[in-house]
């Protein structure tokens, strides 16, 4: 492997001091035009990074920031592509780094954070954290908070009125037994969607039975058994609400399994709109929450928390939208008696 190319690599084969290099890298003054110039060119040439742990002494600032996801899925996937949209217009770079199998363990985040606070970077999103603060001393912004009030700047979708809309639609299809594979109960996302599922369901007169409501935990591997559970009941939900489009594909998977058809014998809502939900079969009803939006609030909240450390905490709650497709149909009324 070839080393590294160091400052003094550059001095010598621009025939300037290792501080005149130094000048050139930082725009400081006491540099003839021509030999910036020349000195720029083998930077270019020799493929000279200046370290990110040299810059932060120097300047207090990597001008770097970090996104610490859970791991690497659907979600996190979508967020980071509006977290590098955002990052296009800045001076910013960023670094992301997965919990990896600690990720299922409460304050895996104050563990991991050490790794890229400091000298790394100048701040950091969290997403889906498990703990509500996170003591730090650079700025730090949750997207999909834990539960209780906190006081690092949020990112949110309108989770609440998001599953008002996805019950709501099963509702006018005629559905009257519908199951909820609720998500991870630590997440105020996950709070405010059974909510919206509870209250839509008092709206329309229709009484709530918690026997239909079982904790699917966001993510594939643990929303099986639930959705099976949910789908095996005598009587069975004529239709299902999952709390995010991972669990409603799982749910799909389960329902095809024992033989039934989606929509014909159960219709399926999800929450998320991520791509794998258009390209299901069949294609997954769902709520929009606008995921690459929430990335790119997330970076702009955090760079204007850098810029201003004594800055109010910011709440960013953004919209969603029902995006129907064919995994949800209309109630028959001899279905609906029968059921």
């Amino acid at each position: 492997m070839p080393r590294r190319v160091t400052i003094a690599d550059v001095a010598a084969e621009a025939g300037v001091s290792v501080a005149t290099v130094s000048k050139v890298i930082n725009d400081r003054y006491g540099v003839a035009p021509g030999t910036s110039t020349r000195v720029k060119a083998v930077i270019d040439e020799m493929g000279y990074e200046s370290s990110l742990i040299a810059r932060s002494l120097r300047s207090h600032r990597t001008n770097v920031i970090g996104i610490l996801v859970a791991d690497f899925e659907p979600f996190s996937a979508e967020l980071l592509k509006g977290a590098a949209l955002a990052i296009h217009s800045t001076d910013y770079e960023v670094v992301v780094y997965s919990g990896g199998h600690g990720h299922n363990q409460p304050g895996w985040e104050r563990r991991y954070m050490s790794r890229l606070s400091g000298t790394l970077t100048d701040g950091t999103i969290l997403v889906t954290p498990t703990v509500v603060d996170v003591v730090n001393d650079a700025p730090v912004v949750a997207v999909d908070a834990h539960t209780g009030s906190s006081g690092m700047p949020t990112v949110a979708s309108d989770n609440l009125n998001g599953a008002i809309a996805a019950t709501e639609h099963l509702i006018g299809l005629g559905h009257r037994r519908i199951g909820f594979l609720a998500g991870r109960p630590d997440l105020e996302s996950a709070r405010l969607r059974e909510q919206g599922y509870r209250q839509a369901l008092a709206a329309a007169g229709i009484e709530f039975d918690p026997g239909l409501v079982l904790v699917g935990g966001y993510i594939a591997e643990s929303a099986e058994r639930p959705a099976r559970q949910l789908i095996e009941m005598d009587p069975p939900p004529t239709a299902i609400f999952a709390a995010n489009d991972l669990s409603a594909i799982e749910t799909v998977e389960v329902a095809h399994s024992l033989g039934l058809r989606v929509p014909d014998d159960l219709s399926v809502v999800g929450f998320d709109n991520v791509p794998e939900s258009a390209l299901n079969d069949p294609p997954l009803t769902t709520i929009d929450q606008s995921i690459q939006q929430m990335g790119f609030e997330a970076v702009r909240l955090l760079i204007a928390a850098i810029d201003d450390p004594d800055g109010p905490a910011v709440h960013v709650t953004l919209p969603t939208e029902l995006v129907v497709r064919q995994s949800t149909r209309a109630l028959a009324e001899s279905e609906a008696g029968r059921r």
